[in-house]
């Protein structure tokens, strides 16, 4: 697993440095426009003289959060123009490429070949794809969404409905993030409150200090 990670990195790497591109994190509104928005970015883009830009939603985040990817100009338009497309916050992300857009169809091939090699077994627990928020079905399903997920838009805000999906009345598991910051934690705050009263974070370096003491 840890091997697949690698060669998938190194080839989304590569994939990067071909063509000048980002990541914009966006917060809207509700009369936010997020698809005319990439529009006008293309539109844009195309009257610079580059042909078949990239400018799409990469990363539903919650209500009213979205990522933004695709070329640098274009996201740099989005930037200039966000009043006009009622933006209330955009912030650049301190990545290298457009990730989870078709700019990263070179590294689609790499990872595909490296999974073919590898025995993937159906997992013991539920595990979600953010491919299309469902449930992981079988090997086959997982190794087709895994290499799936490189070109397409992260579904967290979906991912998050689904596994939270409860009938009326029952009560939401113990949620639990572990490691740095509590970034999911906040997501999942503004997914779902009733589910986000069960949360709790575990900071794996303060247990280690506090054992150390």
């Amino acid at each position: 697993a840890l091997y697949a990670v690698k060669v998938r990195a190194e080839a989304m790497q590569r994939a990067a440095e071909a063509v000048p591109s980002g990541m914009l994190s966006v917060l809207g509104r509700r009369e936010t426009n997020y698809q005319l928005a990439c529009l006008e970015a293309r539109e844009h883009c195309v009257s610079l003289g580059i042909k078949d830009p990239v400018c799409t939603i990469s990363n539903y985040l919650f209500p009213d959060s979205r990522v933004i990817a695709g070329h640098i100009q274009a996201l740099q338009f989005l930037q200039e123009n966000a009043r006009k497309f009622y933006f209330t916050r955009t912030k650049m992300l301190p990545v290298s490429g457009a990730f989870h857009t078709r700019l990263m169809e070179p590294a689609v091939e790499p990872l595909a070949e490296v999974l073919r090699s590898m025995e993937i077994q159906k997992p013991l627990l539920c595990v979600y794809s953010n491919v299309d928020g469902k449930k992981y079905m079988h090997s086959k399903h997982i190794e087709k969404l895994l290499v799936k997920q490189v070109v397409s838009p992260v579904l967290w805000e979906q991912t998050m409905h689904s596994v939270y999906e409860r009938k009326q009345g029952t009560e939401f598991p113990d949620t639990y993030e572990v490691g740095p910051g509590n970034q999911l934690g906040a997501i999942l705050r503004k997914c779902n409150l009733k589910a986000w009263k069960q949360y709790k974070h575990v900071d794996a370096l303060e247990d280690e200090d506090t054992a150390g003491t």
